[in-house]
């Protein structure tokens, strides 16, 4: 019999295979501050003192790009108020917590159709990820105004251009091509897909790129998100196959010829 401890075993078990990007949709929120009867705004900022714990596990854990869905296309449909608020929270948090990613290495990136935003937030964005723009530690990319299916478009939209200007043969564009004219297309893509708040579907996030990307669902809401909950997570996908198309054998005999 081991004499090992429980969580000695799940920290080894995650440091065994460790995904080099994860993607998190940071849901549950509003749920969580109307189980405590108070206002969904509550709940949202407690969702931030969530993003900073869970940025400081995943760089511990060595995870190297972590990707946040912070406000999708379709959350301008929320009523006005919430909306307004979510906004002045967005600029408050890039105004605040922006100087300790910098203090910690962390290179920030916003990703989506910025445009959407107000001037001032913009200047905002493009301020905040100069500042981090040399970093060499964990890259955080936050999503916003960001949905699948605008950054398949976008990047369709990009590839016309070229054939339109008789620069591409449109029997030339591949998968290959198109990944590249996509938000993240310089960065791995996640190898992990993590949604918080106990509903189980992608909510048009990262639609290309999470192709080949292991799912792992909780019903925590994303407020209580802890050290613990991730090392759950990671210790999950450290237990997975992980075969792109292949067979498990195939998968193995790799594994033991490498």
């Amino acid at each position: 019999m081991s004499d090992a401890h429980p969580d000695n075993q799940r920290n080894s078990t995650v440091k065994a295979k460790v995904p080099r990007h994860v993607a998190i949709i940071m849901d549950g929120n509003g749920r969580w501050a109307e189980r405590r009867h108070m206002p969904r705004f509550a709940g949202h900022k407690a969702g931030v003192d969530a993003v900073r714990r869970v940025v400081e596990v995943m760089g511990r854990r060595g995870v190297e790009v972590l990707t946040l869905f912070a406000f999708s296309s379709e959350n301008w449909r929320r009523p006005e108020k919430e909306v307004s608020l979510l906004m002045d929270l967005f600029m408050v948090a890039l105004e605040r917590e922006v100087k300790r990613l910098n203090k910690n290495n962390v290179r920030l990136r916003i990703i989506g159709n910025i445009e959407g935003f107000s001037e001032k937030l913009q200047k905002r964005i493009h301020k905040a990820q100069a500042l981090t723009a040399d970093n060499t530690g964990l890259v955080l990319v936050v999503a916003a105004n960001y949905g699948g299916r605008w950054d398949i478009t976008q990047a369709a939209r990009k590839l016309a251009l070229r054939v339109e200007a008789g620069e591409l043969r449109a029997e030339a564009i591949d998968a290959e091509m198109m990944a590249g004219e996509l938000c993240l297309s310089d960065l791995p893509e996640p190898d992990l897909f993590i949604r918080s708040g106990g509903e189980m579907r992608i909510s048009n996030f990262l639609l290309w790129q999470l192709a080949y990307c292991e799912m792992y669902f909780t019903d925590i809401l994303w407020p209580d998100f802890d050290e613990g909950v991730i090392d759950d997570a990671l210790a999950s996908f450290s237990r997975r196959q992980r075969r792109f198309g292949r067979t498990g054998q195939q998968v193995e005999e790799g594994a033991e010829g490498a």
